[in-house]
């Protein structure tokens, strides 16, 4: 079992959901950890809701990629590396094809999609450097469709598919990737408020445990592709 203790893991879209379930999970696994988000106050409340001087919380939005060379350099700058990056941003909106619009089309594009790949585009050198882990959060919406999803599920089909190749590209540099491919999820996603009635679905804390069950495997073992649905159905 690997020793991940003291290892520096990256979480974008880490203020909510299962970004800060990820982040809860490696903090209590003794990682150091920064998150990234668009929004100050979701930073500061989920710092304060971390509650660790092993956090960092870093304004940046994935689309830019000087973003996210900007966050490569903060977290070098507090903890001296990177090992583990979670591509976790994240958005939905949901319309028939006919009806979405252009706009709500490139946010969930360049999010979802051109996002994720400004993340390991920029923390690659990082990533070779500490023979590191790049995860992607993708969605079953990666491999199964639905109406009214034609924007949502492009994202996520291009993420696991990037997500994949990516993988191929750099396994001889020693760096694993993988994308996990959730169900439904208690989240804020989409601008949900969790209630009582989601206790059925995956909560982000099991998300979190599946991060940390990967980074503790045998080096020469990879799952490349996870899919998790919650057991039941309402």
């Amino acid at each position: 079992m690997q020793n991940i203790h003291e290892k520096v893991a990256y979480v974008t879209g880490g203020t909510k959901g299962i970004g800060l379930g990820i982040a809860k999970a490696l903090i209590e696994a003794g990682l150091k950890v920064a998150i990234s988000g668009r929004n100050i106050q979701d930073l500061e409340t989920a710092t304060q809701q971390l509650g660790n001087k092993n956090v960092i919380a870093i304004k940046g939005d994935v689309r830019n990629f000087d973003d996210e060379v900007n966050a490569v350099e903060a977290i070098v700058e507090k903890f001296g590396k990177l090992d583990i990056v979670i591509a976790n941003a994240g958005v939905g909106k949901f319309a028939a094809v006919d009806e979405l619009s252009i706009d709500d089309w490139n946010e969930m594009i360049n999010t979802n999609l051109t996002g994720a790949f400004h993340t390991l585009k920029a923390t690659v050198e990082q990533l070779k450097e500490n023979k590191g882990y790049y995860i992607s959060i993708a969605s079953l919406a990666g491999t199964n469709f639905f109406p009214q999803g034609a924007g949502y599920n492009a994202s996520k089909f291009g993420l696991v598919g990037f997500t994949q190749a990516a993988m191929l590209d750099l396994r001889n540099y020693d760096i694993k990737c993988t994308t996990i491919m959730p169900g439904s999820v208690t989240s804020h996603f989409a601008g949900h408020v969790p209630n009582e009635e989601d206790d059925w679905k995956i909560q982000p804390a099991d998300i979190g445990e599946i991060i940390v069950n990967l980074l503790k495997m045998n080096p020469n073992v990879l799952p490349s592709k996870i899919e998790v649905r919650p057991t039941k159905t309402k």
